[in-house]
């Protein structure tokens, strides 16, 4: 093998095997994870690359961790694809962050892994959370914002200062203000010079009152008085330290549980009375009835007491033209003084004063009642229609007599009724007849509203 020993073959091996060497330091000194072992890789997106260079560094806490791979346009925006080591635990919570590089422009990309409880991300996925890293670009457009700013501030201070000013800003406005005041004080000072003397006179007299007071030790002097003063705070003290320790009426008010539990129980009684006295609803009822037969008016006044919803109660005092009445018979007999032919009736009717006491019992739409009706005992039922807009009622009374009463009223407008009826039906008294009628019914909401609208 005389080939082996030749020069060219001597001088190709050695090619090779240098090339090898470079090759193998270049792939140890790049940051491309591609070369050596596996890696991952991964893509984002961002507004402006400016900056960034393909093949540049990627870094994790300032390791460069990996290479950018490409940059290309993607839907108007910059697509930036890098490959990272296997090692680095990329999960989907992972984010961007371009960070620049000294004050020349330059940036690299700075990868931070995401949360290690979070699923890892998978082989070429986009990154999706971009962090807004601060930039030399960003710094410099705050500055300009800034000089700006100073800018419009010189002016108007400027303006404000001026010989001529302006009022057209606040700090204008303000200097000339305090221009104004500080003249009308010189001013003042001057055209009252007499009168500042005296003020200041005044304030001297003043001081050399209270140093008197100060330095008084006779029995209403200062001194005395505080010293009185301290005594009656010692004396205070002792009261209070008295009662801290349960001496006493109010120290076993205070301090003994007992006597606290009941004055408190009396407090909470008497607050429940209280309550129970503003939960009645209280009514008052004024009617008036036209008795057609009898030719008058007879009228009510009267107290609807309400504890509770299921029950009320209803005084009333009742003025009616009918309450005595008197028949008088006379007998017509003929001319020739035979067999009577006919009888002649006169009714008298005198007005009576009457009382009517009532407990009643709600029943959903139906409610009984009874009590004292008229100056005697009797009973009745009320029903009520179109919620209770409409109610027919039919009472029984002075069962001596038999009087019977039935009604119909309804509710026009907030307690304002009209009413008709049927007063002693089976004529037992003799005051029976049709009647009509209109009246008010005001409950305490309603009293309060009319009190409170009053021009007084």
């Amino acid at each position: 093998m005389n080939w082996l020993r030749a020069a060219e073959f001597k001088v190709g091996m050695l090619v090779i095997v240098v090339g090898s060497l470079i090759a193998v330091m270049s792939m140890q000194v790049s940051d491309d994870p591609s070369y050596l072992g596996r890696s991952k890789k991964a893509w984002f997106l961002l507004p402006n690359a400016g900056g960034l260079v393909k093949n540049s560094a990627v870094r994790s806490a300032g390791i460069p961790v990996g290479v950018i791979k490409n940059i290309t346009l993607q839907d108007g925006k910059a697509r930036i694809d890098i490959t990272v080591k296997s090692d680095v635990p990329l999960t989907t919570s992972a984010s961007i962050e371009v960070k620049a590089q000294g004050i020349l422009g330059d940036k690299h990309v700075e990868v931070y892994p995401g949360s290690p409880t979070d699923p890892p991300l998978e082989d070429n996925a986009q990154i999706l959370t971009i962090r807004d890293g601060g930039s030399l670009d960003n710094l410099m457009a705050q500055v300009s914002e800034v000089t700006s700013s100073l800018k419009e501030v010189a002016k108007n201070l400027q303006e404000a200062t001026s010989e001529d000013g302006t009022r057209k800003h606040v700090l204008g406005r303000i200097v000339k203000n305090i221009e104004t005041l500080t003249g009308d004080l010189a001013q003042m000072t001057t055209e009252n010079k007499d009168k500042v003397g005296d003020i200041v006179d005044d304030v001297h007299e003043i001081t050399a009152s209270l140093k008197e007071v100060m330095n008084d030790k006779s029995e209403t002097g200062l001194k005395e008085t505080w010293k009185r003063l301290s005594n009656s705070m010692k004396n205070l003290d002792e009261i209070t330290s008295k009662i801290n320790k349960g001496e006493g009426a109010i120290g076993k008010l205070v301090s003994d549980e007992q006597t606290a539990e009941s004055v408190s129980s009396a407090i909470d009684g008497l607050s429940g009375l209280m309550d129970t006295a503003n939960k009645i609803q209280t009514a008052f009822d004024f009617r008036a009835e036209y008795l057609g037969d009898v030719g008058a008016t007879k009228s009510y006044i009267g107290v609807q007491i309400q504890p509770g919803l299921d029950r009320y109660y209803y005084i009333a005092v009742v003025d009616d033209p009918a309450g005595v009445v008197e028949t008088t018979r006379t007998q017509v007999t003929g001319t020739g003084g035979g067999a009577p032919s006919d009888y002649t009736e006169v009714k008298t009717y005198q007005n009576k004063i009457k009382f009517t006491v009532l407990f009643a019992k709600n029943f959903w739409d139906l409610t009984l009642k009874g009590g004292l009706i008229e100056n005697s005992g009797g009973f009745g039922i009320d029903y009520y229609f179109f919620r209770r807009k409409l109610k027919f009622s039919m009472e029984a009374f002075d069962f001596s007599k038999t009087n019977f009463r039935s009604s119909l009223s309804y509710t026009l407008y907030r307690g304002i009724y009209i009413t008709g009826g049927i007063n002693d039906a089976f004529d037992k008294a003799g005051a029976r007849s049709g009647y009509l009628g209109a009246g008010l019914f005001l409950t305490n909401d309603d009293l309060k509203l009319l009190l409170t609208k009053a021009p007084f």
